[in-house]
């Protein structure tokens, strides 16, 4: 390669470390990563140097960061930014002017950004280009003493503006709720109200169905808005924590040419830039997938992607250093990507004709961690990872998944 290329995080967590690895794997390069604060994820690492700046957000403070990290490698030639939460892309686009004549900004304009996060707008676009999602139900401020809804409990309630909210705590907040009254449901409003959250709230018709019915799906767009990497995973356990509930983790990564056409089709159409990153549920009474929301970015459990041979790195290297225009990869290999220890996977696994296969595929030595890397495995490092993982064993005998039967 004839250009250096640097990739600067912004984010500290697995997330961070899982992009950060996949450039390492692909081309040997080291990552820098910023962050509030550093996390164990991305500690001890010879792959990627953290730098901790507690007022990251402050505008003048960002910017002098990104522009000193510029100056201190003068044998670079090509600065990639690369988010991996909402409030770091936002931090990117309300400062684009400044950075984009030093830094290569793969990311969709401010203005599209906006309409997808929120869910209210994003779900007007579902219906707009015909993508299912569940029934759905919108509480305001002003409406929130007046519900009636279109359809029977038991529902789901979250928020419309996931900024918006990770701004705001308050007692018992939770990341979404399931709720199973009218009566549950004005507490829980009211609760959420009581703090300086003023956003919308979102009602939908809860979907049932275990964990192995979410689907998530990763893809990454050109510069010029065509989709050139798309791959599904189907889940197998989720956290179940209140704050961590639907968190992935335990992936198969697989294929499905209807979910990938349609997909495909929406960002095209919008121009979409970068990576994405779809929650979907499987409605077994009626044979439809539906969306739950659409992240801005790469998500959290990303790294399920590159293990089935689908490298994020290297899609973005190929676009915006080496001006590559390849045919799109749909991906259908079959891979396992944990999060827990395969032990907790085993016990807590709710469908157990899945997790047959998910056995079958360790057996297989096909499997992958984000965070056991043996390129990047001194002890220090071994040692606090085993003690992430080990965790699990505590937060799973405490929220263990719900097991529906049909």
């Amino acid at each position: 390669m004839k250009e250096k290329f640097l990739p600067i995080i912004l984010g500290t967590d697995a997330n961070a470390y899982g992009i950060a690895r996949s450039f390492y794997d692909e081309y040997g390069v080291k990552s820098v990563a910023i962050g509030k604060i550093a996390l164990r994820e991305t500690q001890y690492s010879k792959i990627i140097d953290v730098i901790t700046v507690s007022d990251i957000y402050n505008k003048d403070i960002f910017l002098k960061t990104l522009f000193d990290i510029k100056k201190n490698h003068p044998d670079v030639s090509k600065f990639i930014l690369i988010s991996c939460a909402e409030w770091y892309t936002d931090l990117i686009l309300n400062n684009k002017k400044e950075l984009e004549k030093d830094f290569i900004l793969p990311f969709m304009t401010k203005d599209l950004k906006d309409k997808l996060e929120d869910k209210e707008s994003f779900y007007n676009l579902c219906e707009k280009y015909n993508l299912d999602y569940p029934s759905t139900y919108i509480i305001t401020y002003k409406n929130k003493d007046n519900i009636n809804l279109p359809f029977d409990f038991p529902v789901a309630l979250k928020p419309a503006s996931s900024t918006d909210y990770s701004k705001v705590d308050f007692a018992g907040k939770e990341k979404s709720y399931k709720i199973n009254s009218l009566e549950e449901l004005k507490k829980t409003v009211n609760n959420i109200y009581s703090s300086n959250y003023r956003s919308n709230l979102i009602v939908q018709d809860f979907i049932p169905g275990n964990d192995d019915t979410m689907w998530v799906l990763n893809c990454y767009s050109n510069k010029d808005g065509k989709v050139k990497m798309m791959c599904l995973g189907q889940c197998i356990l989720e956290e179940h924590t209140p704050y961590g509930v639907g968190n992935y983790k335990a992936i198969i990564s697989t294929g499905n040419d209807e979910i990938y056409e349609k997909i495909k089709n929406f960002l095209e159409d919008i121009h979409y830039v970068g990576f994405s990153n779809f929650d979907l549920k499987y409605d077994y009474r009626d044979g439809k997938y539906k969306l739950f929301e659409i992240n801005v970015r790469q998500g959290r459990s990303s790294y399920f992607s590159v293990a089935a041979g689908c490298n994020l790195a290297k899609y973005l290297v190929e676009d915006y250093i080496l001006n590559l225009d390849k045919e799109t990869v749909y991906n259908t290999n079959e891979h396992l990507w944990l999060a827990v220890p395969k032990s907790v996977l085993k016990k807590y696994a709710p469908n157990k004709e899945v997790l047959n296969k998910a056995l079958k595929l360790i057996k297989e030595g096909k499997y992958s961690y984000t965070l056991k890397n043996p390129k990047d495995g001194n002890l220090k490092r071994r040692f606090w990872i085993n003690v992430i993982y080990f965790k699990d064993y505590k937060r799973y005998k405490m929220y263990p998944p719900t097991i529906e039967v049909k």
